[in-house]
């Protein structure tokens, strides 16, 4: 008789760490320099002004003030528009 119990696989019971990403200060909210925005995971969306880009991509304030969206159209290398959304600091 064994005496261990059968170990079993087990590849599906691992998960990884929530990252909190998303918005967080939304438009007409005050800022703080150096606050957090957006974390986000590609730039997604565009920093604006007072609006600064970390190495993974968070939007953060350079100047205190009020957060506000907006867009801007972008043209691509192969000629494509795309419109983009732009967070400023006003």
């Amino acid at each position: 008789m064994a005496h261990r119990k059968a170990g079993g696989s087990a590849k599906n019971l691992k998960d990884s760490n929530p990252k909190y990403l998303g918005t967080k200060l939304y438009a007409g909210e005050k800022t703080q320099p150096g606050s957090i925005i957006i974390r986000q995971r590609g730039s997604r969306i565009m920093a604006g002004k007072n609006v600064s880009t970390g190495k993974d991509h968070t939007l953060f304030a350079l100047k205190s003030g009020i957060v506000k969206f907006g867009t801007k159209r972008k043209v691509h290398f192969d000629g494509t528009t795309v419109v983009k959304r732009v967070v400023h600091v006003i």
